[in-house]
């Protein structure tokens, strides 16, 4: 490689530096990357929906289209599990215990 071009590249780590700084704007931004593996066929179509979920105008309907079709919803947290669960006639009371006696 000639040492002009070599010299105006980036070193890997300053190159790395940036990619991590990259990685970080996205995950404060909420996005995450993904890697998919389609058929051949399918490409477009992925990209398609990809394209509208990106779309600010578009991406609710999408969203929406997909939720109702596959049943893709987030998993409940354990806050929402437990406001869910069943707790009637469940004693949940607890003796107080206040420990025991020790001899030092």
């Amino acid at each position: 490689m000639l040492p002009e071009i070599k010299a105006m590249m980036p070193t890997s780590s300053s190159r790395r530096n940036s990619v991590a700084a990259f990685r970080r704007r996205l995950k404060r931004r909420g996005v995450v990357r993904l890697e998919v593996n389609v058929r051949k066929g399918d490409e477009a179509l992925v990209r398609g929906v990809v394209n509208a979920l990106r779309d600010p105008e578009r991406e609710a309907e999408a969203r929406a289209l997909l939720r109702a079709r596959f049943g893709a919803t987030a998993p409940p947290d354990l806050k929402a599990l437990l406001a869910a669960a069943p707790l009637e006639g469940i004693d949940l009371t607890r003796e107080q215990d206040v420990g025991r006696d020790v001899d030092l």
